[in-house]
């Protein structure tokens, strides 16, 4: 469970899950060398999705992967019985983790987050690792918190941070222990985290650049830090576009342009502003994901 985890986009057509299109989009990620694909994590539209649409691409996911790669199946939400009912479909279905985020919205002290992640990693024997992602859920699962929760539950083996508090990720392996699997959730900071002995991360980037964002895991693996530090340069632009709105709204886009999937995302999610969509349009190019456009004319 180290390396490149690719957050996989839902695509839809006409409103519905297209199911062949996913099922391509996994086959993709395989074959390009991802170590492992997220099902329903943020990038998936999970809240957006029914309960039974979220079980199916769970089911689907595992059947297609066939165990060539981990599938972690996203079972978080902020209701405890429907986490709890996601979480052991997960597992009835054969998934290989469960990744569990900090309930949104509600705001719940550190005391309640310790007893809700408590309360799953109890009822559900498979490894779940936590989600912190404090700019969409409004609250932030402190590292003592962490620390309790990795000490008390086997089965917590480690959590995303899609914290830009680099000093806080920091603190988490210190205190969880340098085996707790900590993952990036924020694309800058992909190569840092793997620099203090991250496990690995979750990057929406790597729907549209798979090779290239598990290459650089594979070049840390091979202590080959300069070549590594290039490409998280190289990376940068496409990271920042697909951010230019609201994830997963330029990444299906962009897969769209590619002729990947329909980019249709379901509201209140829109499609991307002109603007924002020439930018995106401009970057592509700049990686070769898209022709040039063709000139009119010549000169003399």
């Amino acid at each position: 469970m180290r390396g490149s985890l690719v957050p996989v986009v839902t695509p839809f057509h006409q409103g519905k899950v297209d199911e062949p299109r996913f099922i391509q989009l996994l086959e993709w990620q395989i074959e390009s060398g991802s170590h492992g694909v997220v099902i329903a994590g943020t990038t998936g539209e999970p809240s957006s999705l029914s309960l039974e649409e979220r079980e199916h691409l769970i089911d689907v996911s595992v059947k297609t992967v066939r165990r060539r790669v981990p599938v972690v199946a996203g079972t978080g939400t902020n209701n405890h019985a429907e986490t709890l009912r996601l979480t052991k479909f997960a597992k009835k279905a054969g998934a290989d983790v469960a990744l569990v985020v900090v309930p949104y919205y509600v705001r719940p002290s550190q005391e309640g987050l310790y007893r809700y992640f408590r309360s799953v990693a109890d009822e559900v024997s498979l490894p779940i690792i936590i989600y912190n992602i404090p700019g969409r859920t409004a609250a932030n699962l402190e590292a003592q918190t962490m620390a309790r929760l990795a000490k008390d539950c086997k089965n917590i083996v480690g959590v995303k941070e899609a914290n830009k508090d680099f000093e806080h990720i920091n603190r988490v392996l210190h205190a969880c222990g340098r085996s707790f699997l900590v993952y990036a959730g924020i694309e800058l900071l992909c190569f840092p985290v793997l620099a203090i002995g991250g496990a690995g991360y979750v990057s929406a980037t790597g729907n549209v650049l798979p090779n290239e964002v598990a290459r650089l895991y594979d070049l840390v693996a091979a202590g080959r830090w300069d070549a590594a530090r290039d490409l998280h340069y190289h990376l940068l632009p496409m990271n920042d576009a697909l951010f230019l709105e609201a994830n997963p709204v330029p990444a299906k886009t962009a897969l769209g342009l590619m002729g990947k999937i329909d980019p249709e995302v379901r509201l209140p999610l829109a499609p991307m502003s002109p603007e924002n969509l020439q930018k995106l349009k401009q970057v592509m190019t700049a990686y070769g994901l898209l022709a040039e456009p063709a000139r009119v004319g010549g000169s003399d």
